[in-house]
């Protein structure tokens, strides 16, 4: 792998396969961050490749640009020029600054602004701007040669590509594996070496096994050691030599087609210090990886190559393997040790058997269920969003960035499997599973060792063999400690509130809408909404029963009294009384209780002029707790008009007076997935349309007096999605007008995982009496560390069912609830109350076709001055951050590192 100490003006970057037919042009590489702060290059480009074998005129072609919530015609720069059989073609496009080398000399150029992180790029075989409609665009699209939606762009071919970092991260988008399946979150993937490759160069498929050719005569005979070298390339790359060393993995299927050799002898415990280089190889070689087994000893011929950053051998037939005496040497044993901090000595270890050891923390299991991969971190904690525990921009920032940075690695299967390949969907997918889950969070134990190499822009562990779902969990190099929990950490008082984003619950199921297309699992069947309509959730009845067990579930077993809702269906935008979905929730889940447990709160008479089709809403148990007057919403705010509006409801418990009185206001600000102009990603880590979020934070503030006034009480809780971390602005604003963020001082815990990173979207902010009044808070980690294979949006898509009717993946943010004693006399923490019928899986049977919602047919409905951003005033000072930083690097962020560890529990 090469060691990204320097910027070269060219690095070989390996071509793309094109359409399914390698028939045509293809996006081969997309780098949109350029010029921003830490850019390889000052410039963005996108890289075009040609796979045919004949030279394509782009005469007449452009590139196109959309953003990712456009649904209109997309900006069009013409381009001109040839590309030659097997060629690239870069098209260089204005940066983001001046930050960073300049590029190759570019082949064109276009003048459009794409985000780095969100958005469409097309490319069109026409001069003429293209209008699509947003969604999966069909192969065959008129104009549409290829096309890359990224980040959270709503026009994709199939799945968006996901997109790792802000703008000053430094990496492209480059096709996985050289394969186009016209499917972007497969075919795309994060490349932290950014290549750059003009029609001056040309490539060869990196892919298939090459044709018969002569047998290569070695020049040179050298060791394994001199092979990898000293630094991130070889000495010997394009050299043909011989080398020798004994198998200790093996891949001859699953798309790695090879197997690592390492030389007599070598590993153990090493002195990483005094340990220069590797001394084992990947040989890649589909003809021979099954004539060779763990322990064989082997003499190899082969031309060394830099395949994406790891560096290998490709032996292309049996003439060029010989087997030796294996009793002639001492066989290799692990190397016994932890992760290497830096590249620099990662690349020492290189295709090297280990044994690592140390802590290790489940950081992501995001993509586990479609690549049988799951991410890590060294240490007893997970990867931090920096802005979790750090003020943008900031020294304690940079500080969290290059621990996460230091601390993370893959557990990968051995394979480059796409399960969500109709070929693959019937491989049960590895390491997920209900009876030994793996959990964000969790600590991992490796009991055998594993190999250690680049692959895909990341270091990875490779088990010794292929990995799929049939391999047995003592057999899995790792064991996952189980974390998970049936109820939350109890929290006291006398009442307990919560907040839960219940991830689009739709009682209007898309199958009753015309124009919905939906996401279907691997025998064809609809699960859920796509595009083409405002129906957000299930797609169908059954779906629907498979997400709302699941929702119930969670809620029953939560034991709060008072639940904020957020992601629920604004019935009012299908023609049905506005509380219609709110009130089927509600009937579910008395039926699970199995009494008329729970209540909400009515919509008020005077709404929003516009509201989204999802909104916020008050669940309430009616034995525990009552209303105080109506709800009221917050109505005429423009700095709304692009969120959902906050709700209010004044509350006291049963039997409480006045002095009991607190006022709750639900709310779900605008998310970090777009922005433009003063809205736009300003690469500080906060996302897009952070300014909006400021402005909604500014008009909660008011709006929270203003019903703090009319409900005579000083107790509001404030809660919900705020698509805010804790130190970003957002939440400063909320803190400097003298709010409590329970959620970040009080809990060890986080509520959301995003791009392997945990952090806090989901908060409960108290006023100083309110905040007085708390008992204690819990963040019940039952979501977002959970893989999403489990989520019923997930229903098989896989041989190996993972679906369970329980709590687990209700959602993709994790419910806080939060004790607090109002009455009279204290209450001391004590057991939460189990309500009956809240056995996972209690409230329906959504197991066949034709599954009833429960209450589905008895609903029983009742149909200030935005300001601008503020300077950070809070008690966390820069210096603060700064000895924060400076403690993290020294003791491996020991003081981060408790928050995890304590919420550990069995």
């Amino acid at each position: 792998m090469a060691l990204a100490l320097g910027l070269a003006p060219l690095v070989t970057a390996a071509p793309a396969l094109a359409a399914p037919d390698g028939s045509s042009v293809v996006i081969n590489e997309a780098y949109l961050k350029g010029g921003s702060a830490n850019a390889p290059f000052n410039r963005k480009f996108v890289e075009l490749y040609n796979p045919t074998a004949a030279s394509v005129s782009l005469a007449g072609w452009s590139l196109q640009y959309r953003s990712a919530t456009g649904a209109g015609e997309f900006s069009a720069a013409e381009i001109a020029g040839t590309i030659a059989a097997g060629g690239y073609f870069l098209v260089a496009i204005p940066g983001n600054g001046t930050t960073g080398a300049d590029l190759p000399a570019p082949d064109a150029s276009a003048s459009l602004n794409p985000s780095g992180t969100t958005g469409t790029v097309l490319l069109s075989n026409g001069a003429v701007p293209l209008t699509l409609a947003p969604g999966s665009i069909p192969a065959g699209t008129p104009g549409v040669v290829d096309l890359l939606g990224y980040g959270a762009s709503n026009t994709f071919e199939t799945t968006v590509a996901p997109v790792t970092g802000t703008n000053p991260t430094p990496n492209s988008l480059a096709r996985t594996a050289g394969a186009d399946t016209d499917v972007n979150a497969a075919d795309f993937s994060t490349q932290t070496t950014v290549t750059p490759q003009n029609s001056g160069g040309t490539g060869t498929d990196p892919g298939p096994e090459p044709e018969p050719q002569p047998e290569p005569t070695p020049e040179a005979d050298v060791t394994i050691a001199q092979v990898q070298g000293l630094t991130g390339t070889s000495p010997f790359v394009g050299r043909t030599v011989t080398t020798r060393g004994v198998v200790t993995a093996t891949y001859p299927t699953g798309g790695l087609d090879g197997y690592v050799i390492q030389t007599p002898g070598s590993g153990g415990a090493l002195d990483l210090a005094t340990h220069l280089a590797s001394d084992a190889l990947f040989v890649y070689s589909a003809s021979t990886a099954s004539s060779v087994a763990v322990g064989d000893y082997v003499e190899v011929d082969g031309t060394v190559t830099e395949f994406f950053g790891l560096t290998q051998i490709t032996v292309t037939g049996a003439s060029s393997l010989r087997t030796l005496d294996a009793s002639s040497v001492v066989a290799p044993r692990a190397a016994t040790v932890g992760l290497p901090a830096t590249d620099a000595q990662r690349e020492t270890l290189e295709s090297m058997l280990v044994l690592p050891q140390g802590e290790f923390t489940v950081a992501d299991t995001y993509t586990t269920n479609q690549y049988g991969e799951v991410k890590l971190a060294s240490g007893d904690r997970p990867l931090i969003q920096p802005t979790e525990v750090a003020r943008p921009g900031s020294p304690g920032y940079a500080a969290v960035v290059a621990d996460n940075a230091a601390r993370a690695v893959t557990l990968d299967d051995g394979a480059t499997t796409n399960f969500f390949t109709a070929a693959n969907q019937s491989i049960p997918v590895p390491y997920l599973s209900n009876e030994n889950p793996v959990t964000v969070g969790a600590s991992v134990a490796f009991t055998k060792p594993v190999v250690f190499d680049f692959r895909n822009s990341a270091w990875k562990y490779q088990p010794t063999a292929r990995l799929t779902g049939d391999t047995a969990y003592g057999d899995l190099p790792v064991t996952f400690e189980d974390i998970r929990t049936d109820a939350p950490r109890e929290v006291g008082g006398d009442l307990k509130l919560a907040s839960f984003n219940v991830l689009n619950y739709f009682t209007t199921t898309g199958d009753s809408i015309p124009g919905c297309t939906f996401y279907d699992d691997r025998a064809g069947n609809p699960l859920t909404v796509n595009s083409g309509c405002d129906a957000r959730g299930a797609a169908n009845a059954e779906n629907l029963a498979r997400q709302q067990v699941k929702i119930v579930t969670a809620i029953n077993a939560l034991g709060a009294d008072v639940v904020s809702l957020e992601e629920i269906e604004n019935s009012a935008r299908f023609g049905e009384p506005r509380d219609s979905a709110l009130a089927t929730l509600v009937g579910a889940l008395n039926a699970a209780a199995g009494a008329e447990v729970w209540d909400y709160a009515r919509s008020p008479e005077a709404l929003p002029a516009n509201e989204d089709v999802i909104r916020l809403a008050f669940i309430y148990k009616k034995a525990v707790v009552e209303p105080v007057g109506g709800s009221t919403i917050l109505t005429g705010s423009a700095a709304f008009s692009n969120a959902r509006q906050p709700l209010a409801q004044a509350f006291r418990p049963v039997g409480g007076d006045a002095e009991s009185t607190f006022v709750a206001i639900a709310n779900h600000f605008k998310s970090k997935g777009s922005g433009s102009g003063a809205d736009a990603d300003q690469g500080d880590g906060q996302g897009g349309s952070n300014g909006s979020r400021v402005n909604q934070a500014n008009a909660l503030v008011a709006f929270a007096a203003e019903r703090e006034a009319a409900a005579g009480t000083d107790k509001v809780f404030l809660l919900g999605d705020f698509n805010a971390y804790s130190q970003e602005d957002p939440i400063q604003v909320l803190r400097a007008a003298g709010y409590v963020d329970l959620g970040s001082t009080e809990t060890d815990e986080y509520s959301y995982v995003f791009s392997g990173l945990s952090g806090s979207l989901d908060h409960v902010l108290a006023s100083p009496a309110a905040a007085e009044a708390v008992t204690g808070v819990d963040i019940w980690n039952i979501n977002s560390g959970e893989g999403i294979g489990l989520e019923y949006s997930r229903f098989n898509y896989n041989v190996r069912q993972l679906y369970q009717a329980d709590q687990f993946r209700s959602s993709d943010h994790d419910p806080v609830v939060v004790g607090v004693s109002l009455l009279a006399a204290p209450v001391d923490p004590v057991p939460p109350v189990t309500d009956p019928g809240t056995t996972p899986g209690a409230g329906a049977d959504p197991a066949g076709p034709g599954a009833t919602v429960p209450g589905a047919t008895a609903p029983g409905t009742t149909v200030p001055t935005a300001g601008g951003p503020l300077a950070y005033t809070g008690t966390e000072s820069v210096a603060g951050w700064i000895a924060l930083a400076l403690v993290l690097m020294a003791l491996g962020g020991a003081v981060l590192g408790g928050r995890h560890r304590a919420s550990r529990r069995a």
